[in-house]
């Protein structure tokens, strides 16, 4: 029997609590593909699974990791389409913090050969989550101005290489100079420290009078702060809280102007529109293998530092994307 290495969380609680397992592989089925993980992707949303902060809660024990990078190793007999050795990308949902995976044949999506599995294990769910919002819930047009919150994070700069792709003109909103140094880097044409200067006036001056959109992963007091600095017909993306608090939004200001707030939930869309976000990601890879977009390469970590990237993660102390390594 094949034994294989996964990343356990057995009881809610912090990152630290993670174990790494070794267990019997199970048996592929007849209409699975065996991947072998080559790069898991870490999430900010794996260290809520895990602390029991996110809105669904798995039944305890769960392996964490929705987002992994390998070779096919194995293939069912009901499965066509597929090789061994195929290097591919796919979003499991839970079990990705592990030496293998086994998925359905038709998940699996064929990573082209310009992708290292560092940034296919990392791009899904911030590349489509940008191009969900600027693509679909909103359409981000050539010269316009968007400001970008958290844009040192992995979500902040699929955001910032998506608006570039579309033509805007961009305000990246981080901390601290090695954030603001990789968002230049990354081709944002304007930075605001957040940490220091004033967001909204600062933005009004860049833009000139107000961005057209405010992407916000972070909530918070900022929040408002984004709202009021957007212009004439702006519209704010709420893309999640990682500041840990939910804002309460003045409706006033969200009549002034006639802006508008969005709610993007990439994550609850394409699940329950599965053939959609397969058109969707198709046109995020064909950007990237045409080098249209450039997904960052991420900081690695050992499977067996799962808990210490998540911490990592959740303290700020690592700039752009994490990924585990096997």
């Amino acid at each position: 029997m094949l034994i294989v290495r996964a990343v356990v969380c057995r009881e809610l609680g912090e990152p630290e609590t993670l174990e790494v397992v070794e267990r019997d592989a199970p048996p592929c089925g007849p209409g699975q593909v065996r991947i072998r993980v080559r790069a898991a992707g870490v999430n900010y949303v794996d260290a809520l699974f895990v602390q029991g902060r996110y809105q669904i809660r798995p039944p305890l024990p769960f392996v964490p990791g929705s987002e992994v990078a390998g070779e096919v190793v194995e293939i069912g007999t009901e499965v066509d389409g597929w090789s061994t050795g195929d290097r591919v990308l796919a979003s499991v949902g839970l079990g990705g913090f592990a030496d293998e995976v086994l998925v359905a044949g038709s998940v699996p999506v064929r990573l082209p050969a310009s992708v290292s599995y560092g940034q296919a294990a990392t791009m899904g769910q911030s590349y489509s989550t940008a191009w969900f919002a600027l693509q679909r819930r909103t359409v981000l047009a050539p010269g316009e101005w968007i400001v970008v919150a958290g844009a040192a994070g992995g979500l902040g700069l699929a955001f910032l290489d998506v608006a570039r792709l579309l033509g805007a003109q961009t305000v990246a909103a981080a901390s601290g100079p090695d954030r603001l140094r990789l968002c230049i880097e990354r081709g944002a044409h304007e930075v605001v420290d957040y940490s220091t200067d004033d967001l909204k006036s600062r933005v009004r001056e860049i833009t000139g009078g107000g961005a057209d959109v405010a992407a916000d992963p972070v909530g918070g007091p900022n929040a408002e702060v984004l709202l009021r600095s957007l212009g004439e017909g702006g519209r704010l993306l709420v893309l999640g809280f990682a500041a840990g608090d939910i804002p309460r939004l003045p409706a006033n200001q969200v009549l002034l102007r006639n802006r508008a707030v969005l709610g993007v939930d990439w994550g609850a869309w394409a699940l329950t529109h599965p053939e959609d976000q397969h058109e969707l990601f198709a046109e995020v890879l064909a950007a990237v293998d045409e080098r249209r977009l450039t997904p960052v390469e991420p900081t690695a970590y050992p499977l067996d530092e799962a808990g210490s990237a998540l911490r990592d993660l959740l303290e700020r102390r690592v700039v752009g994307k994490v990924c585990l390594t096997n």
